[in-house]
């Protein structure tokens, strides 16, 4: 994630860390264990109050993750 000019809503800190996260959507990838799902969290550093992004993912990276679990 590129640099953000960042300020947490909880305690006003502006130092942050972020990652992904990948999750299943329906039944089908449930079942399939297809992760199609991608978030981007931001975690104050501070008091740990997290938010979650969406974030777009690519038909290639779902088909690389059916094989791969």
């Amino acid at each position: 994630m590129e640099n953000i000019n960042y300020k947490c809503p909880k305690c006003g800190n502006t130092a942050y860390k972020s990652d992904e996260m990948r999750a299943t959507g329906g039944t089908l990838s449930k079942i399939f264990d297809v992760q199609n799902k991608k978030f981007t969290s931001v975690t104050c550093t501070r008091c740990t109050y997290t938010e979650f992004y969406k974030a777009k993912t690519s038909a290639l990276s779902n088909i690389f993750d059916l094989f791969t679990n």
